[in-house]
């Protein structure tokens, strides 16, 4: 617990109303959305201001106390569980856009805005923020730029981090730093605003970003391509990209997935499709009109048996929401949902899918497989009972495999859910052991009493599924 000493100088920042070590109030910050993962904070602050985070933190790194910054606690890799105690920040009152320049094309936010207001922000000005997370609705923008989410429109408009120019930052020791601006072109020394962007809080903590906006797309169409065979589907991927045409999103889900988001969505998805593509081609009418014929003609050829498009906005709408509910209707399925993150070249997609299936067998395990074919991101989802500890081993080496398979494939462990407590024992895969050494380098340099979201990143454990109490 905090000492006296610490809370009377943490209270005499942010005044007692935002300051709280009563059990209730830390039970509420235990745990994020990673399934079986909980460790209690010693205490919850919610600062007013860049000064007193500053503040917050050299009382925390002259105590050596931990620090969680945490957005609304929708990752799923345990980047937010304060596996080692210590102090969660919210950013509640930190939860302003400050600016919206439309010369300049950019939106400055605080950490705790939520991401679709950004985006509803934008839209009211004939602007567009692409990303689009799937937790959109409820994530903060600066937990996204701590876990550079990714989301639907990916493929062609990029992550998180593509949309970043500039942050406020509180570093370990208190100091304030400002990185980038609204500038197109910066290489005024390291690139500091990338280095920041996906550290997942272990470096230091944001708390204004600058962000870079386009114009609003002019018009969009949406359509569902369907397969009875899963190589077809993922070669039309493959083919479209080929055919030089970028769409704004090429989604991929397979039959176990179809069949339960259409129990849940009730939309008129054909349970009978191994395979469902579902893309969206947006921009100017008649780049839209031609690009949506090719890929008709596209996705015919290589042997969909039905290739529908949108009639209206609602059912273009309704398609969308749709594969945005995956999640939500795999969680109905047992009381503990998986939910994965493995990332290969979109060339490798058909492999890595019947890697999926391989697996899940060996294992005997129901894994569904859907995400964001365009860029190669894959979502294996295992609906299991953590209560069940011998079913739980298998999940725990069926999904060592999986990540084993996307790194041979030339792929990664994650795409857009980070690192935190679940991928760290996989990251040395992917990285080597001279990589982990540069990235500790750089921890050790910026942090060096490890109070900044400890924990994280670097494993402590070759095991996966480690729950975690205090």
């Amino acid at each position: 617990m905090l000492s006296s000493v610490v809370k009377d100088k943490l209270i005499a920042i942010v005044s007692k109303q935002n300051f709280d070590d009563a059990k209730t109030e830390r039970l509420v910050y235990s745990y994020d959305s990673t399934p079986d993962l909980q460790a209690m904070p010693d205490g919850v602050i919610s600062p007013r201001n860049t000064k007193e985070v500053s503040e917050i933190v050299k009382v925390c790194n002259e105590h050596k106390v931990p620090i969680v910054p945490r957005g609304s606690g929708t990752n799923l890799c345990g980047g937010t569980c304060p596996t080692e105690g210590g102090l969660v920040i919210l950013f509640k009152h930190m939860n302003k856009i400050v600016d919206l320049d439309e010369e300049n094309l950019t939106i400055t936010v605080q950490p705790g805005v939520i991401t679709l207001e950004v985006t509803v922000a934008a839209e009211a000005k004939g602007l567009f923020y692409p990303p689009d997370p799937g937790s959109m609705k409820i994530s903060t923008i600066a937990g996204n730029i701590s876990e550079n989410a990714g989301g639907l429109r990916g493929l062609k408009y990029g992550v998180t981090r593509d949309y970043v120019l500039g942050l406020e930052v509180v570093m370990a020791n208190g100091d304030i730093i400002r990185t980038g601006g609204k500038l197109a072109k910066d290489v005024a020394g390291y690139d500091l605003t990338r280095l920041m962007v996906g550290s997942e809080g272990t470096l230091g903590i944001i708390t204004e970003a600058i962000l870079k906006l386009i114009p609003y797309p002019e018009t969009k169409k949406t359509m569902l391509a369907l397969y009875q065979d899963l190589e077809d589907a993922a070669r039309t991927v493959s083919k479209i990209i080929a055919n030089k045409i970028i769409p704004a999103t090429l989604e991929f889900l397979d039959q176990p997935t179809i069949r339960v988001v259409e129990d849940y969505a009730q939309i008129g998805l054909p349970t009978d499709a191994k395979a469902v593509l579902l893309i969206e081609q947006d921009g100017p009418h008649e780049v839209v009109a031609r690009d949506i014929e090719k890929i008709i003609n596209i996705c015919k050829q290589e042997g969909a048996f039905s290739v529908q498009v949108a009639q209206s906005a609602e059912e273009a709408l309704a398609l969308t929401t749709a594969r945005r509910t995956a999640l939500s209707a795999l969680a109905r399925l047992k009381p503990t949902t998986i939910l994965e993150d493995a990332t290969v070249p979109r060339s490798e997609i058909a492999k890595m899918v019947r890697a999926i299936n391989t697996i899940a067998e060996k294992y005997k395990l129901d894994i569904c497989t859907f995400g964001h074919a365009g860029d190669g991101n894959l979502h294996p989802t295992c609906p299991t009972d953590s209560r069940n500890h011998e079913e739980m081993e298998r999940v725990e080496m069926a999904f060592a495999e999986i990540f084993e398979k996307a790194v041979e494939l030339g792929g990664t462990i994650t795409g857009e859910h980070g690192v935190g407590v679940m991928k760290a024992p996989y990251l040395e895969l992917k990285l080597g052991k001279e990589g982990i050494a540069v990235m500790k380098a750089i921890k050790q340099g910026l942090d060096p009493n490890n109070i900044m979201n400890p924990g994280k990143v670097f494993a402590k454990d070759d095991r996966k599924r480690v729950v975690v109490s205090k």
